[in-house]
C-alpha cells in the first residue's frame, strides 16, 4: 500500500501541493483527475523521488521512503510511465524494453518477459524498429511495457491517454483491467479522460489548486458529479 500524508511542495512562493493525503491500494485503480496546472505530475515527481517533498510523509509496504532516491524506489516495486512517455528513440523496441530490467541482474536481465508481449503483442511485431520510428499510442505501449518488466507493485501512469488514437486507448485499458485483476500491483492512474478514468477507477481522487478536494468509490464517480468537477 502506498499511503501519502500531510505531502506539501513548493516552486518558489507558490504553494503547489497543500497537504495532501491519500492511500493507494494493491489490487485497485486509483484514479487521480483534475485539469492542467493542479500540481498531478508534480506529486507523482514526489512519489519517485525526482523532487523532494518539502513536508509530509511517503510510505511504500509501510516503509519511509521519503530520503530514497528514484532508482532506490524503483528497487523497491514502483515503476513510473511519466507524461510524454520519455522512449529512448534510438534504441530498439526490444532494447528499451531490456532497459526496464536494469534493476534485476544476471540471466533475469538478458531476455524480455514474455508476458510483456503478451499484454502487447504489437511490441514483439515491432521488436527490431526503433522506438522513435513507432506510432504515438505504440510508443505509450512500449513506456508501459518498460515499467512493467521491472514486476512493479506499484504502477504510477501520468495521462497515457493523452494524444492516443482510441483503438490504442481501448486496448490500454484493457491491459490496465487485466493487471489490477491480478490482486498483486497498485495502480495509480492520473487522468483527464473522464470517461476512461471512470471505467477503471476503483477509486477516484479529484485536485484542484494543490488540493484533494473531493474522493469516493470509482462507482460513484457519476453520481457524485466528477465530471463536471474535471471537465476543460
Amino acid at each position: 500500500m502506498l499511503q501519502v500524508n500531510e505531502l506539501n511542495q513548493y516552486y518558489g512562493g507558490s504553494h503547489i501541493l497543500r497537504g495532501l493525503s491519500f492511500e493507494a491500494n494493491i489490487g485497485e485503480v486509483t484514479c487521480l483527475l483534475g485539469r492542467n496546472g493542479v500540481g498531478k505530475t508534480t506529486l507523482l515527481k514526489c512519489l519517485m523521488g525526482l523532487i523532494p517533498a518539502k513536508s509530509g510523509t511517503l510510505h511504500w509496504q509501510g516503509n519511509l521512503i521519503n530520503g530514497r532516491k528514484p532508482h532506490q524506489r524503483v528497487q523497491a516495486g514502483i515503476a513510473y510511465v511519466p507524461q510524454g512517455r520519455e522512449i529512448f528513440p534510438r534504441l530498439t523496441v526490444e532494447e528499451n524494453l531490456l532497459m526496464g530490467l536494469a534493476r534485476f541482474s544476471g540471466a533475469e536481465a538478458r531476455s524480455v518477459p514474455e508476458n510483456i508481449y503478451e499484454l502487447f503483442p504489437v511490441l514483439r511485431q515491432m521488436k527490431d524498429r526503433r522506438g522513435g520510428d513507432l506510432s504515438g499510442g505504440q510508443q505509450q505501449q512500449l513506456a508501459i511495457g518498460r515499467a512493467l518488466a521491472c514486476r512493479p507493485q506499484l504502477l504510477i501512469l501520468d495521462e497515457p491517454t493523452e494524444g492516443i488514437q482510441p483503438s490504442v486507448i481501448k486496448e490500454i485499458g484493457a491491459v490496465i483491467k487485466q493487471l489490477a485483476a491480478r490482486g498483486d500491483m497498485a495502480i495509480l492512474l492520473v487522468e483527464q479522460f473522464y470517461d476512461f478514468a471512470a471505467e477503471l477507477a476503483d477509486s477516484y481522487l479529484v485536485m484542484s489548486r494543490g488540493s484533494i478536494v473531493q474522493r469516493g468509490a470509482g462507482s460513484a464517480m457519476e453520481q457524485d458529479g466528477v465530471r463536471g468537477l474535471v471537465a476543460i
